[in-house]
């Protein structure tokens, strides 16, 4: 089951956090209270079944409630190829099973990209690194939205 809107009961818990794309995906976590996000790893893709078995486990693992997925849209909103391709992986993850929300991620690479070079990172574990970053700040946003919906 895939929601454009948050979680359908609003629950938060843990929650997994992907930044998917063509060649890698951006793995974030949150904390067991749903408070902070934090980048995990970046997963090279392999093959699309190989590729949900691996998110699937990962969910089992960390014992997350469920997953939100970065969608990439346009800066006026509209939705590109890319975000058909997110939608479909996020369409198969929750075929599985597994309770799945699309989140709007304009702008969370260059995010990503700008704090780690305000951190000094060195440019080349910059790279390896941006994906999970992004996804750390898609679930952190995601996060941050359901905790001022619920009034906290």
């Amino acid at each position: 089951m895939v929601f454009d809107q948050p979680l359908a009961d609003g629950s938060t818990l843990r929650l997994v956090g992907l930044d998917v794309g063509d060649r890698r995906i951006g793995v974030a976590v949150s904390d067991p209270t749903g408070y902070l996000a934090s980048p995990v790893e970046v997963y090279r893709r392999r093959d699309g079944e190989r590729d949900l078995q691996y998110m699937v486990d990962l969910v089992v693992e960390y014992e997350a409630t469920g997953v939100v997925v970065g969608l990439p849209k346009n800066m006026n909103g509209s939705e590109g190829p890319q975000a058909e391709k997110t939608r479909e992986f996020a369409g198969a993850l929750g075929s599985r099973g597994l309770p799945v929300a699309l989140w709007d991620e304009r702008l969370s690479t260059v995010e990503a990209t700008r704090r780690m070079t305000e951190q000094r990172r060195k440019p080349r574990g910059i790279q390896q690194r941006i994906d999970s970053e992004a996804a750390a700040l898609i679930l952190q946003s995601y996060l941050d939205y359901v905790r001022y919906k619920e009034g906290g």
